[in-house]
This record gives C-alpha cells, sequence and structure tokens, in this order.
C-alpha cells in the first residue's frame, strides 16, 4: 500500500534538491562568465595602453616577437588545464591571468593598425558582433539537450587544420583572399567550439565538490580563449572588407 507521505514528501525533497542544485549551477556558470569577462575587459585594458606605443608596436609586428608571443598563447593552451586542476589556486589563477595579459599583448599591434588607419568603429563593430554571436551560442549549449561531445574530434581537427593553414598564409602566400577565407571557417567552427565548451563547462559542475571553483576558473580560460579568437577573426575580416 502506498504511503501517501512518503510519496509526495519524497517528491517535495526531490524538488528541494533539484533547487538546490539549479541554484548551485546558476552560481557556478555565472563565476564562470565573470572571470571570462574580467580577462576580456583586462585584454582589452592592455591591448589599448600598449597600442599607444609605436615603437613597440613596430617591434611585436615586425620583429620574431610576435611568434614568440604566439607560441607563448599555444604552451599556455596546452598546458593550462593540468595547472589549473593539479596544481596551486595561485598557480590556476596566475595561469589564467598571464593567459589573457598575453593575449593583451599580441592583439595590441592589431588595434593599433585599426586606429592609425581611422578604422576604430571596426574594432568596436567586432566586438559587438563577436559578443552577439558568443552570447548566441554560449546560450545554445547551455541549453540544447543534444549531445555535443561528438563534435569534438571534428572541432580539434579543424582548429589543427586552420592553425597550419593561417601559419602557412603568414609565412608564404600572404593572401588577402586565403586571409578571408581562413578567417570566416575560424568564425564558423569556434562559434561550435564555444557551444560545445559550455555543455562541457555545464557537465563538470558537481554539487558541494571543492574541485568546483577550479572547473570554474578552467571554463572561464576555454571560453576566453574562443571569445577572443572569434574577435581576431571577425575584425580580420572587417578590415579585408573594409580595403
Amino acid at each position: 500500500m502506498n504511503d501517501p507521505q512518503r510519496q509526495f514528501g519524497g517528491a517535495a525533497a526531490g524538488a528541494r534538491t533539484g533547487a538546490v542544485i539549479d541554484e548551485g549551477l546558476r552560481q557556478y556558470m555565472l563565476g564562470v562568465y565573470n572571470y571570462m569577462a574580467l580577462a576580456v575587459a583586462g585584454t582589452g585594458l592592455i591591448s589599448m595602453l600598449m597600442a599607444g606605443n609605436e615603437a613597440l608596436m613596430f617591434q611585436i609586428a615586425t620583429t620574431p616577437l610576435k611568434w614568440v608571443g604566439f607560441a607563448g598563447i599555444l604552451g599556455i593552451g596546452f598546458l593550462a588545464p593540468k595547472i589549473i586542476f593539479s596544481g596551486s589556486k595561485i598557480a590556476a589563477h596566475g595561469m589564467f591571468w598571464l593567459y589573457a595579459a598575453l593575449w593583451g599583448a599580441m592583439i595590441a599591434p592589431m588595434l593599433y593598425a585599426f586606429q592609425q588607419a581611422g578604422a576604430a568603429q571596426d574594432i568596436y563593430r567586432a566586438f559587438f558582433i563577436t559578443a552577439s554571436v558568443f552570447g548566441a551560442v554560449s546560450l545554445y549549449g547551455y541549453t540544447t539537450k543534444r549531445n555535443l561531445s561528438a563534435m569534438a574530434s571534428f572541432l580539434f581537427m579543424a582548429t589543427v587544420g586552420l592553425l597550419i593553414a593561417i601559419v602557412v598564409n603568414a609565412l608564404i602566400f600572404q593572401s588577402g583572399m586565403m586571409s578571408l577565407i581562413t578567417s570566416s571557417l575560424v568564425v564558423l567552427v569556434f562559434s561550435a567550439i564555444t557551444a560545445y565548451e559550455t555543455q562541457m563547462i555545464k557537465s563538470m559542475y558537481q554539487e558541494g565538490s571543492a574541485t568546483n571553483e577550479r572547473a570554474a576558473i578552467f571554463g572561464a580560460f576555454a571560453l576566453y580563449g574562443s571569445f577572443v579568437t572569434l574577435f581576431v577573426h571577425i575584425l580580420n575580416i572587417l578590415g579585408i572588407m573594409r580595403d
């Protein structure tokens, strides 16, 4: 014989548990986006401050420093997950903010070039487009019931292929048309990556777990990298179209 008190009491307890999980997940994701937003703001500030130094912009843009910075970004991207989850919290934060600062330094010459060309409005336009695209695909990744993990292998291979194409074009062909094509593909691929990452970050949440703070930093790191990559290539597309 069913016990109504047990039945409805269990349902109420389950509802309370669900509410706690939902609130915990909301706070967790809010932390991810807050970290990411602060990193984007820091990157913009560093870029704008550095863009005011013409000699420094020349050094970064025309010497091997740009390749050192590029390698540094790739190296941090490779090492960060291990350090964030296995190192100290100070090291996790240090890696995250170093990554944001390095991106700021590498973006600065691009912003300087747009300012010198009298196209500063393209910078703001690119940021607005990036924020709109990022927000839409991240929301999709958060709300969709479809399992996006099957996309991981394809997205990884696509990213490697595009990275090779960008480097080859920069070193050998230096073609504006190829740059436009690769940037357009990067925007498509990293839009999909953003949706995948958002779903992955959401799935990493564990109620009451001490690892949630590290997962939030890692999530912010991943989404920040995708946001900045989208911004750079959307800005590049606007610049090519303007020319």
